[in-house]
């Protein structure tokens, strides 16, 4: 029955992390200069891999882009990543591949307040609400969202194929998903630009936060930690005197879920191709990702 058949289709949910497929890309591929001198190569390549996905048995795909890189975060603490470090071969590709992925049929989430972390967040929690969803994959090896794997909710890094449960999230970071955020407020994240409280590292982050979860939790005294760590008491006169900062940071590194993306995860059911892709794929250079976009869809029940 198509009522049975629908409830199949919604079994697995992937949320793809659009910039990160891109710069993956971009250092994984080689380059491909259009005819009128636009670098499309890891646009190209973001697209094959997202074939392969549906390829692969995927049915329902949602895909989270930076719009504009700069965000709410910015506001914040103004030394957040602004992409002023992206290379501009790879910058340029931004706008492209939200086109080209629109035009393939899939769902896009272009954030412009929020980023595509918060947007895969965001989808997530919709997905593992729907009684039909067996599993919700976020597709990156990003360490922020490790705070929101629980559940039907599960990390995965397509790349090395490995998959993180709340026990694999503990095993990496020494904290379950629901200190991660409180783990970067301490111990920062360079890749997004914030450098936590000084002295504070991954061990001794994971020491107190395993033991008391939260910022707000850890005693000011260092003397009243009932765990071991090395320096205790600096760690602890910073913690106090750089309060302010880790809650800052920590509201940073906090994926927040009311990004705009979907009402439901039917909208991620993909059903084929959209008229304008040939045009798009001429383009870019890339007619063969319409025939197999085509060989796809007309497998589709």
């Amino acid at each position: 029955p198509p009522l049975l058949a629908a409830q199949e289709l919604a079994r697995i949910i992937h949320l793809v992390c659009g910039p990160y497929e891109l710069s993956r890309y971009h250092y994984a591929l080689p380059s491909h200069i259009t005819a009128d001198g636009q670098e499309v190569g890891a646009t190209r390549g973001v697209a094959g891999s997202m074939l392969m996905l549906l390829e692969e048995g995927a049915t329902h795909v949602g895909i989270a882009t930076d719009h504009i890189i700069p965000s709410f975060r910015n506001e914040l603490y103004p030394p957040y990543k602004d992409g002023s470090g992206i290379e501009p071969e790879l910058l340029s590709q931004f706008p492209l591949i939200e086109e080209l992925l629109d035009a393939l049929g899939f769902v896009v989430f272009p954030m412009v307040e929020y980023e595509a972390d918060d947007a895969m967040g965001a989808a997530a929690v919709i997905a593992a609400a729907d009684d039909r969803v067996d599993e919700v994959l976020i597709c990156t090896p990003d360490k922020d969202l490790g705070q929101c794997v629980g559940g039907k909710v599960f990390q995965l890094d397509r790349r090395k194929n490995h998959r993180s449960g709340v026990e694999e999230v503990r095993e990496k970071f020494g904290v379950p998903p629901e200190s991660i955020a409180d783990y970067l407020g301490l111990v920062g994240d360079t890749a997004d630009g914030f450098p936590g409280l000084p002295g504070w590292g991954a061990k001794s982050a994971a020491t107190v936060l395993a033991r008391y979860g939260h910022l707000e939790d850890i005693p000011r005294d260092p003397a009243d930690w009932d765990v071991t760590v090395r320096s205790a008491a600096k760690l602890g006169a910073t913690l106090r005197e750089q309060f302010d900062d880790a809650l800052l940071f920590r509201l940073i590194a906090t994926i927040q879920t009311e990004a705009p993306t979907i009402s439901n995860v039917d909208e991620l059911r993909w059903t084929g191709p959209k008229p304008e892709l040939a045009a798009v794929a001429e383009r870019l250079e890339a007619p063969r990702l319409v025939e197999r976009a085509e060989k796809l869809a007309a497998k589709l029940p």
